[in-house]
C-alpha cells in the first residue's frame, strides 16, 4: 500500500517537475517574467509532495533494512548497487533540492529577487540535474511496476525520452542564467 502510494505521489511530483522545469528554463532564460503567483503555488506543493515522498522512502528503506537483518542477511553494497543508487541519488537529489529553493527564494513586493548566480551556484543546479537523472533512470522501472504498468517498454521510452529532453533544457537554461548573470549584462 505504501509503495503503490508513494508511486501515485512520484506521478504527481513529475507532472507539477515537468511544469516547473518548462516555466523556470522560460524564466532563466528571460522569455517569461519570474513570480508568477500560480507556478509559485505548484512549486511550493511539489515541495510538499517532495517531502512525502521522501518520508515514504526512508520508511521503505528502513522496512528493507530491518527485513535483511531480520533474516540474517547482510548488507551487500555490491550485490545491491542499485538499490544504494536509488537512495544515494535520492539524498544527493535532497541536498541540492534543498540549495536550489534556497538560491531560488525570494520576493520583495511585486519584483522578484534572485541571489548571485556564480560558478558554484552553476555546478550545483547542473548537480541536480544530474542526480535527477540518476534517481528518475533507477527509479523509472519499481516505479511502473508499482503502478501495474507491465511490459510497457514503448511507454516507458516515452517518459524517458520526454524527461531528457527537459532536463536537458533545464542544464541548458541554467547556463544561459548563468551567462546572463556573468557576462551578458557587460554589453548592455
Amino acid at each position: 500500500m505504501l509503495r503503490k502510494c508513494n508511486a501515485v505521489i512520484s506521478m504527481l511530483i513529475l507532472a507539477l517537475f515537468i511544469v516547473h522545469a518548462v516555466a523556470g528554463g522560460f524564466q532563466l532564460t528571460g522569455v517569461i517574467p519570474g513570480g508568477n503567483r500560480g507556478l509559485t503555488v505548484l512549486a511550493r506543493g511539489m515541495v510538499v509532495l517532495i517531502g512525502i515522498h521522501m518520508t515514504i522512502g526512508i520508511i521503505l528503506t528502513f522496512q528493507t533494512l530491518a527485513g535483511a537483518r531480520r533474516s540474517g542477511g547482510a548488507h551487500y553494497f555490491r550485490q545491491n548497487i542499485l538499490f544504494w543508487t536509488r537512495r544515494i541519488s535520492g539524498f544527493a537529489l535532497m541536498f541540492f533540492m534543498l540549495y536550489h529553493v534556497l538560491l531560488f527564494l525570494g520576493e520583495n513586493g511585486d519584483v522578484y529577487r534572485l541571489r548571485l548566480f556564480a560558478v558554484p551556484e552553476l555546478v550545483s543546479q547542473i548537480l541536480l540535474v544530474l542526480s535527477l537523472i540518476v534517481h528518475l533512470l533507477t527509479n523509472i522501472r519499481p516505479l511502473m511496476i508499482a503502478l501495474g504498468i507491465d511490459g510497457g517498454r514503448a511507454f516507458i521510452k516515452d517518459i524517458l525520452f520526454v524527461l531528457a529532453v527537459v532536463l536537458l533544457l533545464c542544464g541548458a537554461a541554467f547556463v544561459v542564467y548563468y551567462l546572463r548573470w556573468n557576462m551578458l549584462w557587460r554589453y548592455r
